[in-house]
């Protein structure tokens, strides 16, 4: 009988599997739709040597002089080891800066070097591009609502949690 099947499904092509169910509920809808633009966001930062935690800590730092790395770790929703490794690839590559902090020697300041915000620049126009192809034909209605929806989720989450 196994045998049967592997010769119809070779005949035929891999049988779908259906997830109906599961596509019922929001949150599955919700991480295939993120698997989507991760997968695309991947293949638009891979030029220029980012990935999407670095890209986003890069953002946070440019868009936050002086950021401490503990305040970087919460924006981020991310444990200070791992932040640690993601600070560690952008000052190596010259990208960012760590200056102590004159009031508290143990915490750094982060701070955007030019080539940091060079990159920047340049990665913020590549990732509207990315938006824009990946959400055309969508209205601005429907993408506030949705904007509004997925805040309102995670502002539950926060109250609840």
């Amino acid at each position: 009988m196994k045998k049967a099947a592997l010769e119809l499904e070779a005949k035929s092509g891999p049988v779908a599997v259906g997830d109906k169910t599961l596509r019922a509920f929001h949150g599955y809808q919700m991480k295939r739709t993120f698997n989507v633009i991760q997968s695309d966001l991947s293949r638009t930062l891979k030029p220029f040597d980012l990935r999407m935690l670095t890209y986003s800590a890069l953002v946070l730092i440019v868009d936050n002089p002086g950021l401490r790395q503990s305040q970087l770790a919460e924006a981020m929703d991310i444990e200070r080891p791992n932040l640690v490794l993601i600070v560690d690839e952008l000052e190596r590559r010259d990208l960012i800066i760590r200056d102590r902090l004159p009031n508290d020697r143990r915490a750094y300041a982060l701070k955007v070097t030019l080539a940091g915000r060079q990159l920047y620049q340049k990665t913020i126009a590549a990732v509207k591009a990315h938006e824009e192809m990946l959400l055309e034909g969508i209205g601005d209605d429907a993408l506030a609502t949705a904007m509004d929806v997925m805040r309102r989720i995670e502002k539950n989450h926060r109250r609840v949690g």
